[in-house]
Formats: structure tokens, C-alpha cells, sequence
């Protein structure tokens, strides 16, 4: 019987929610000769060999640390993928491999439910291959955006330097760093949480534990919160589509 496979591409991903949710979703649809499985890299060069021994594999899912690191494996990049600078998702075609972003379609759609007019200007925690697609979503809706980093830089400031007027003016957080994620679920990302008020929204990419520490101290002062749940189902099934038009 010829299996058709897919897989996520990642490091230390056995916490990985892909694996789970899209082997449900295949046992839902009757594909009994679908699978999808972990492709745990300890460098992203070992990605060669995978494609080389196995051929049914029609797709791939990327994740940190490799969202940007496997962009040059690729025959091609969809032009949303190449102005945000980071892939997530690889469809096998008959050219070769394309590399897709369905982290913006994500972000965009789960967090456009929560925003008010006043949400104007944002903080974006970290500077990973995540938090390109978020800079890239909160670009397109018109809302303006610093990143927060342990160095700062262009336009980029530590987070020594996020000030109650700073959080007073950037009303939405995303945290894009992976401080909090099960099992170190009591980290967080180094704010000035007494200043957040019932004006700010905290979305973290983060969903495993279901609420962090960064989404506990925001709830705490009144602020709304969202998880990174909604945004990893919405990514998947986009994903789904992609390499169904393979």
C-alpha cells in the first residue's frame, strides 16, 4: 500500500501539536494511507538526506529554529514567504520544493477578532522566523510596530527600555519568544507587567500551557488575552490547502 507522508520540520519538537492534530484530521477524512510524523534536526543540513530517501513525502511543516535557516534548500519562495523572510510550510511540486508562509494567515485571522480602534502600535517580542510574520501581518493592517530584544538595534529596543510610556502608547504584546512553553512554564518575558491595563491585548504564540505566565500577568491587569492555539489551527489547515494544490 503506497503511504503518502508528511512531517514537521523543527528541533526538540515532541511537544509538537502538528503531529497530533493533522493525524486526527486524516483519520477524519478516511486517508488511512496518510501520515504525519516529526523530522527532529540537530542541524538543518540533515533535511538533504530525508528528501533523498523518501520519496512519499508531499509535504512539510517548518518550525523553530529552522524558519529561516531552511529557505535555501528550496527551489522557490511564494512572494508572501520572500517579503516576510521566513517559511513555515514546503510544497512539493514537479520543479522542486516552494516554500510557504501560513504563519501571516494565521496571526491575521486569529487575532483580528480582538482588536479595538485604539490598538494602534505594538510591541513584538523576539526576532525569530515567528515574529517576521507577525511584523509583516501588523505592517499590512496599518499598525505600527518596535521589537523587543535582548540587543537592541533598528527599530529595536531591550527590554530595559520598555517604560510605563512605552507600554502606555504600545498597547498590543506578542510574545514571539519561547520563555513560558511547558515544561519551564513559570518563565516569562521581562516586563513591566504593573503597568498594563484593561487598554492592552496580549496574544502569545505560545499554547502549551494553555495560558502563560506572560498571558496570567496580562489577564491579571484587566488586559485581553489569546494563546497561540487558534493561530496553529488556522496555519495547519492552510497548509493542508497548499499541499493539496501540489
Amino acid at each position: 500500500m503506497k503511504r503518502t507522508r508528511f512531517g514537521l520540520v523543527g528541533k526538540d519538537i515532541s511537544y509538537s501539536f502538528s503531529r497530533g492534530y493533522f493525524t486526527k484530521k486524516f483519520s477524519d477524512l478516511g486517508l488511512d494511507t496518510y501520515s504525519y510524523e516529526n523530522f527532529d534536526f540537530q542541524a538543518i543540513e540533515e533535511i538533504t538526506d530525508v528528501l533523498k530517501n523518501n520519496t512519499d513525502i508531499k509535504g512539510m511543516n517548518v518550525t523553530i529554529p529552522y524558519k529561516q535557516e531552511v529557505m535555501p534548500f528550496l527551489s522557490e519562495l511564494d512572494p508572501e514567504a520572500e517579503k516576510i523572510g521566513a517559511v513555515n510550510t514546503i510544497q512539493f511540486t514537479e520543479n522542486g520544493l516552494k516554500g510557504f508562509n501560513t504563519d501571516a494567515y494565521g496571526f491575521k485571522n486569529a487575532m483580528a477578532p480582538f482588536l479595538k480602534p485604539h490598538h494602534k502600535k505594538a510591541l513584538i517580542l523576539g526576532t525569530g522566523g515567528a515574529s517576521k510574520a507577525v511584523a509583516y501581518v501588523l505592517g499590512e493592517m496599518g499598525i505600527s510596530y518596535i521589537f523587543v530584544s535582548r540587543s537592541p538595534g533598528d527599530n529595536k529596543i531591550s527590554y530595559d527600555q520598555v517604560t510605563e510610556n512605552v507600554l502606555k502608547e504600545h498597547t498590543i504584546l506578542v510574545n514571539c519568544t519561547p520563555l513560558g512553553t511547558h515544561p519551564n512554564i513559570e518563565e516569562r518575558p521581562t516586563l513591566p507587567y504593573e503597568f498594563l491595563n484593561d487598554k492592552h491585548f496580549l496574544f502569545d504564540l505560545i499554547y502549551n500551557p494553555e495560558k502563560s505566565a506572560f498571558l496570567t500577568a496580562g489577564e491579571a491587569k484587566g488586559a485581553q488575552i489569546s494563546n497561540g492555539l487558534r493561530m496553529l489551527e488556522l496555519q495547519a489547515d492552510r497548509s493542508w490547502q497548499i499541499w493539496q494544490e501540489s
